[in-house]
């Protein structure tokens, strides 16, 4: 098993012959994995992410919740090959919505105080925290951050819960949980190419509302109806 875009790339290029199952990436069509989710081509299957779309759409909400941001960094991880479709999707989304969106570089933990530094001098609205474990593994460092300068932020779902304000996204544990029956049909026989590689169906919108409470954001009620979770 495989977690995220760097480790299955990585996986891959260790072999070609033994399953790889992976159960959550952005998409393995764009990093040349497959050629096809529906029919593995090669060695890989498990669950693909829409990366790039849940991206757009974790800055629409983020300016329905709060209309008056206009300036939003973005943390991207550099390392992560399928983080430039991801941030090109927002870019063209905060073009539509009049923001202007900045991307901040961050390939390990180590990085994340300067980051920190940059943005505080950035003169931004907003945090959005791109999709890779290395952000879900600091995620509550980064929210404590963005609450710290308060700055409204939005990430994956796991971010809203460590405190950042809106997480949107299909949740990583689920996909996790998933990879188990990926596995079982690879131990009884199937061979990778015989499992298409499966997209969520299912997002969740969390509202932390002891964040916007802090920042003193008055959270409209068309966000708050399509919560499937609200954090008091």
């Amino acid at each position: 098993m495989a977690f995220g875009a760097k480790a299955v790339v990585a996986a891959r290029g260790a072999t070609s012959t033994i399953p790889i199952v992976v159960p959550v990436v952005g998409d393995p069509v764009a990093l040349g994995l497959t050629s096809s989710l529906a029919r593995p081509s090669g060695n890989i299957t498990g669950s693909s992410t829409f990366n790039a779309e849940v991206s757009a759409k974790r800055l629409e909400l983020l300016k329905e919740a709060v209309p008056r941001i206009a300036r939003v960094a973005v943390i991207v991880n550099p390392a992560n090959a399928l983080q430039g479709r991801s941030f090109r999707a927002m870019h063209a989304t905060g073009t539509a919505l009049k923001i202007d969106v900045l991307a901040f570089e961050t390939a390990n933990s180590n990085e994340l105080p300067g980051t920190f530094s940059a943005i505080a001098k950035g003169h931004v609205d907003a945090i959005i925290v791109a999709q890779d474990t290395l952000f879900i593994a600091n995620a509550r460092e980064i929210a404590a951050f963005a609450d710290k300068q308060r700055l409204v932020s939005a990430g994956t779902t796991e971010f809203a819960e460590a405190g950042g304000l809106i997480g949107y996204g299909p949740r990583d544990a689920d996909q996790y949980r998933r990879g188990a029956y990926f596995v079982d049909r690879l131990l009884k026989g199937a061979k990778p190419g015989d499992i298409p590689i499966e997209q969520p169906t299912k997002f969740g919108l969390v509202i932390n509302m002891k964040t916007a409470k802090a920042l003193g954001i008055k959270i409209p009620q068309s966000i708050l109806v399509q919560a499937t979770k609200v954090i008091e």
